[in-house]
């Protein structure tokens, strides 16, 4: 277990060879899943040729994992180390894109493959997910959680800078299978610097009992704090999943923006949620957590609906995507990372890998149907008018969360 001494609790999780190695790896690997998540799409849009409702569907079969795999995978991380789970979960991802690349150069990737490699990919990105999540707390002290949480989502919001860009471009520029392998080198390379690790993590024995999915949501249900979040997130996660979907076929479409553009475009989230990581450490801290999380919210989320507004020539219409763009991913992140020191902070150390899941499956079990949602909005409404209902609805989260004892925490969590 990490140290909870005076001096442990004053230094820096930087100095901590191991937490570098999980910091490098979860970078990797989040530019590897980001990466993945534009290629896909691109691929089916600006190469296949795919119309609204078939890049619902593709993004719906690629968030299905999410509903159907969250709380096994709560309850798989409570019991085994989480780094087993990352490292398998990246080798078999990098094999799996490297199987899609080589059926692209046999003209074999048509759209039902790339339905099973998105449900594949989506599959093991939410075990890797909920390892990484629980894996920190395992690694250093609960006095370090916003300072670690803070690098490790920097480092997720660098993954959305490099991922759209290099995605955007290496469809546009160069064969869809090139673009669909960049995926399987980055998690590879988190492959290699996660099995560096060499801490040994606190897991339950074989011999004991396992922990059970229904535990970890009678823990979450029973707790008004992350009731709360999982309510706030499931709004959001509906919504936007709804909005990229529209987004997606906006941007080439309606505003006949090049698949780099569009890369660079959605890249701008990324400085801005570094921006955001950065405010994490120190917001919450002055100002009040729950005022942090529900500013940010409305700040990030209403940012979005400027974007069906947008009209004329790109040298008018891509600045002012850039600049929506790095305001959602500022404030944006500024939530997500206080959003998962509050859980962080009031789990037990047994339950954390099942509360992630819970939140998760709660969240995020509704991005399948958002999605599938998104492609009607744009095929039955228009992609303009689509797009401007689908990000009206992103405001319910912040609602949400101004009307739940979240936005009564103060500057100190409770543990």
């Amino acid at each position: 277990m990490p140290s909870s001494s005076p001096s442990a609790a004053r230094s820096s999780v930087w100095r901590d060879a191991d937490f570098r190695r999980l910091w490098a790896g979860q970078s990797a690997s989040q530019l590897g899943e980001h990466t993945t998540l534009v290629v896909l799409p691109l691929v089916a849009v600006l190469t296949l040729h795919a119309g609204a409702g078939q890049l619902g569907v593709l993004r719906a079969v690629g968030q299905a994992p999410i509903l159907l795999l969250s709380l096994l995978a709560g309850a798989w991380v409570d019991r085994w180390r989480a780094r087993t789970v990352m490292v398998l979960t990246d080798a078999a991802r990098a094999m799996v894109l490297g199987a899609a690349a080589v059926a692209g150069l046999l003209g074999l990737l048509g759209l039902p493959a790339l339905f099973v490699v998105a449900f594949t990919v989506g599959a093991l990105s939410v075990l890797f997910d909920v390892a990484y999540q629980a894996s920190l707390v395992r690694l250093v002290g609960r006095d370090q959680l916003l300072q670690g949480n803070s690098a490790l989502e920097g480092s997720r919001s660098a993954a959305q800078i490099g991922g759209p860009a290099l995605g955007g471009a290496l469809v546009s520029a160069l064969a869809a299978p090139v673009a669909v392998a960049s995926g399987a080198f980055f998690f590879a390379v988190s492959f290699v610097s996660l099995r560096r690790i060499r801490r040994a993590e606190s897991v339950p024995h074989h011999h004991e009992r396992a922990p059970r999915i229904r535990e970890g949501l009678r823990f979450v249900a029973g707790h008004a704090l992350l009731r709360a979040v999982c309510l706030a997130s499931a709004a959001f996660q509906f919504s936007f999943a709804a909005t990229m979907t529209v987004y997606l076929l906006f941007l080439p479409r309606e505003l006949h923006l090049p698949g780099a553009t569009i890369g660079l475009a959605l890249a701008a989230t990324g400085p801005g949620a570094l921006l955001g990581s950065v405010l994490a450490a120190r917001l919450p801290g002055r100002y009040g957590h729950g005022v942090v999380l529900v500013s940010a919210a409305v700040l990030g989320n209403g940012a979005l609906l400027w974007v069906p507004a947008l009209h004329g020539s790109s040298a008018v219409t891509v600045p002012a995507l850039l600049a929506v763009n790095f305001v959602f991913g500022t404030f944006g992140q500024l939530v997500n990372v206080t959003v998962m020191s509050v859980r962080q902070a009031v789990t037990p150390d047994g339950m954390q890998g099942r509360a992630a899941a819970t939140i998760t499956f709660a969240g995020m079990g509704l991005t399948p149907l958002g999605s599938l949602v998104g492609g009607v909005l744009a095929q039955e409404w228009g992609l303009r008018t689509g797009l401007l209902v689908a990000a009206a609805g992103m405001m319910l989260s912040p609602a949400v969360m101004a009307a739940s004892p979240l936005v009564r925490l103060g500057r100190k969590l409770p543990v």
